[in-house]
């Protein structure tokens, strides 16, 4: 069987994805297929503010790049090439794939040079995920000038199959009066404030948008895959009057939904939810980003107790979906998420975070900082012993958080990051299956990643 998948692109004034070529699917041993995308980095002059035009980086020309969809068992092949005027990587940030395919610093591609990232999708590993550079020390200052898109991997029983769904991408800039990139002078005192938050910027942007539309229909529901790409911000999401059922983090779908009011997304966290249409047609409201306080008070920023526009939810003028204004019913199990026994772990490690240090060490890529065999299960406890949030990422394998400050996590979900708050302790658990070679673990503040506070994980 041949068939066409495509790369999703975003168009203004909505923040749904349209359509791009991508090479037609090949059939191998079914059901596994091989899915062929090209992929390149280069400059680009786009509009991040609507008739002011900055120069940016993109992923075949876009900001954020195209949405990359993927189905469970697929043979994916990415024909990269690096058309940027410096060094990059695009690493596959959650997906579980060989350590060459990782794109971290270890393969680094030079400016005109082309790479083939070669993997497979797992079995059970449905879910949204994202891409991203990973050069070591320049992952923030690429990120910022817009090399950052989402993917979604579909499984072939999702028990929400058939809700629309939308793709939403968060980042923030900050630009000059001209319309320039704002990165300051490294020594300044902006910089030391940018290495100390994480580079934040006033301008929000919903895939690459400032304050775009979205549609919903009276009686609809939505499922939104939410991407946090931003290089320090926390986004604490909410819709007023409006419940939000949760159903999905980095790893995919829960085992129940949770509704909740607010929802807390840490820079690199996906989150899924679902938006029921509860308002009358012809309404409109605001998404709002809430204040969370990540900061330490040295470096808080002014303003960061005001709660922020995100984009507006316009319903649609005309009759309700199918004449009344209540949604279809949510399955009560969205799939089993099999515990990892703590029983079975071998090791338990204790990764303390500091300000710019893990274990009170910078990053050393000729260092190996934690050695485990492959097919191991581990423990890892992280120790956050300063005043202000670090969200923690593994590369290559995901996890399951056990407890927070030993109040056990409320039910299993798979993750490949977890926030750790300030002077707060979480633990996870997490098996090595397959793949050795050498894993990053770091900070997800990609400033504080670009300063040193990164390690290395080597699995034998």
């Amino acid at each position: 069987m041949n068939r066409s998948w495509t790369l999703l692109a975003f168009s203004a004034p909505l923040v749904t994805p349209g359509a791009a070529a991508q090479a037609p699917a090949r059939d191998l041993t079914p059901p596994r297929r091989t899915v062929e995308v090209s992929l390149s980095a280069a400059p680009a002059r786009l509009e991040l503010v609507p008739g002011t035009a900055t120069d940016l980086y993109a992923y075949n020309g876009t900001v954020p790049g195209p949405v990359l969809e993927f189905r469970e068992g697929d043979h994916v092949v990415v024909h990269f090439r690096n058309d940027l005027p410096v060094t990059t990587t695009v690493h596959w940030h959650g997906l579980h794939l060989p350590f060459a395919a990782d794109g971290s610093p270890f393969h680094l591609v030079a400016p005109g040079e082309t790479y083939d990232y070669e993997f497979d999708i797992p079995p059970g590993t449905a879910g949204t995920y994202w891409y991203h550079p990973h050069p070591n020390h320049e992952t923030g200052r690429q990120v910022a000038h817009g090399l950052y898109g989402a993917i979604v991997v579909r499984a072939p029983d999702d028990p929400l199959a058939g809700i629309p769904e939308q793709v939403l991408v968060l980042s923030d800039n900050r630009l000059l009066p001209d319309g320039s990139l704002d990165l300051p002078d490294p020594h300044s005192h902006p910089a030391l404030v940018d290495r100390e938050n994480g580079r934040e910027g006033p301008l929000l942007l919903v895939n690459g948008r400032e304050l775009p539309e979205l549609s919903i229909r009276s009686g609809e529901m939505q499922r939104w895959r939410i991407v946090n790409a931003s290089a320090g911000r926390m986004y604490r999401l909410t819709i007023p009057g409006h419940a939000l059922t949760w159903v999905g983090t980095d790893g995919g779908l829960f085992e129940r939904p949770v509704e909740v009011n607010d929802i807390t997304v840490a820079p690199s966290e996906r989150v899924e939810v679902l938006v029921r249409g509860t308002d009358l047609p012809g309404s409109r409201l605001v998404v709002f980003d809430l204040p969370y306080d990540r900061y330490i008070p040295q470096t808080r920023p002014r303003l960061w107790n005001c709660p922020r526009k995100l984009f507006t939810l316009r319903y649609a003028e005309g009759p309700p979906t199918g004449g009344n204004v209540e949604p279809p019913p949510v399955p009560a199990t969205l799939r089993r998420v099999e515990p990892l026994d703590p029983a079975s772990a071998t090791t338990t490690r204790v990764v303390t975070l500091s300000q710019g240090l893990i274990n009170g060490k910078q990053m050393d890529m000729a260092r190996v900082d934690v050695d485990a065999p492959l097919g191991a299960t581990e423990i890892w406890e992280v120790e956050n012993i300063v005043g202000m949030d670090h969200p923690f990422h593994l590369h290559g394998f995901r996890f399951q958080v056990l407890d927070r400050n030993g109040v056990p996590e409320p039910f299993p979900a798979w993750r490949d990051v977890v926030n750790v708050p300030r002077h707060e302790t979480v633990r996870f658990i997490v098996r090595y299956d397959d793949f050795p070679g050498k894993w990053m673990f770091h900070c997800h503040i990609l400033d504080h990643e670009d300063h040193g506070m990164m390690g290395i994980l080597q699995v034998n």
